[in-house]
């Protein structure tokens, strides 16, 4: 007989987050606080009442999940605010076992003429590392009980935009205001992957990631290729949203025309009746032979289940998300949050939903686990990377050992 999977063995054991947005992401304590010096006007200025009335536990729309959104970026346009929700966020994950995320936002959310791209970033950055700092100097990982915290960040572009979004699209907006949009989103993009470039290879920032965010219905990833292109011939990992809120085509452009390493969700790959292209005459063929190019080329998939339950319609529950499909594939998945405040969710609660909902033995669970750092974009050298997931599985199996063992 299987050992039942307990909620003190994910808690123990290190983990990933490798799909969580920091303006999604912030403790509600902390907003009401930085909302009071940033101006900001909030529906409730008490805990209790911006869950009853932002951050829910369930939304009736994909619109009223992003409504927090308009808050969170509000607060998050100064270096020291930016600075410390970095820090906080890492603090947080620390706290409940995990121990390598990717944090992603987008920089021209939070720039303006006096505060660039590069002080954006820079400001996360230190955030981040305060964490890091005093976590990997504890007696637990000096003396080698414990799993040293990284991380890294993931520049977000957005599929589209306006001009109420920030300064930097107002301006962008004004500027090419002659050309039509999708222009003016493929600009924007281009100058996102050029930055992440720069502050990854000149900066020495662990900028580790190219995405593309934003509603992805109408607005399609190859209106962005020239961004990814660029990406790509620098040497920057990219992942995309794809497969969220549209059908497989999104995730095979994602693949084919932004050579995606990571796909951000992917929860519609096994739709078939989504595909509209009239020239794919077998739909069922099509979704078969891309699962299986995603399997064996280990393109990682990132599943957020709590928030696709959340903004999904059609999945009312865990048992009809697609990741029991993704697992019997043989695809590379790894368990994320998105938005540990707008879903009200943390890497356990999530690997609890899946140990809840889906017959996996231990060894399937920590298949699943490892599968987050091994498709992780480590932010140095892959013979680091590869030292880094060893002594990983070493301590997942000394726990698995200890708690779920016949004599644990």
């Amino acid at each position: 007989m299987n050992a039942k999977i307990t909620p003190e063995f994910i808690r123990q054991i290190p983990k990933t987050d490798l799909h969580v947005h920091l303006d999604g992401s912030l403790r509600i304590p902390t907003l009401i606080e930085l909302a009071k010096t940033s101006g900001i006007k909030l529906p409730s200025t008490e805990v209790a009442g911006l869950k009853e009335l932002v951050f829910k536990s369930a939304y009736k729309d994909l619109p009223e999940y992003l409504k927090g959104f308009t808050y969170t970026c509000g607060v998050l346009q100064t270096p020291e605010n930016l600075e410390r929700v970095a820090c906080e966020l890492a603090e947080d994950n620390i706290e409940e076992g995990v121990r390598y995320i990717e944090v992603r936002f987008a920089p021209q959310l939070h720039c303006r003429k006096d505060f660039t791209i590069s002080q954006v970033v820079t400001a996360v950055c230190r955030g981040l590392e305060r964490a890091k700092k005093q976590h990997n100097l504890s007696t637990a990982v000096t003396q080698g009980e414990d799993i040293p915290f990284e991380c890294g960040i993931i520049a977000c572009a957005m599929r589209s935009f306006n001009e109420h979004m920030s300064p930097y699209y107002a301006q962008i907006l004004n500027v090419m205001s002659y050309a039509p949009r999708k222009e003016i989103f493929a600009q924007a993009s281009l100058e996102m992957a050029r930055a992440a470039a720069e502050l990854f290879h000149q900066e020495g920032l662990p900028v580790v990631g190219f995405d593309l965010a934003g509603e992805e219905a109408g607005y399609p990833a190859e209106v962005h290729k020239t961004a990814y292109q660029y990406a790509h011939e620098h040497f920057i990992r990219k992942t995309v949203h794809a497969g969220e809120a549209y059908g497989p085509e999104s995730i095979f452009q994602a693949i084919t025309e932004c050579y995606a390493n990571r796909i951000g969700h992917g929860t519609f790959l096994f739709a078939a009746d989504m595909i509209q292209d009239p020239s794919i005459e077998d739909h069922h063929a099509y979704v078969r032979n891309l699962a299986e190019y995603i399997a064996s080329q280990r393109i990682g998939v990132e599943v957020c289940l709590t928030s696709n339950l959340q903004t999904t319609p059609s999945i009312k529950r865990v048992s009809d998300h697609p990741l029991s499909q993704m697992i019997k594939h043989g695809l590379s998945v790894s368990i994320c949050t998105d938005n540990r405040l707008v879903s009200d969710t943390t890497v356990c609660k999530e690997l609890q939903l899946v140990a809840d909902n889906i017959p996996l033995t231990p060894h399937q669970m920590r298949n699943l686990v490892v599968a987050g750092f091994k498709g992780s974009f480590f932010p140095r050298s892959y013979s680091e990377k590869r030292a880094y997931v060893r002594k990983v599985i070493d301590r997942i199996d000394r726990i698995e050992q200890k708690l779920l063992s016949p004599a644990g």
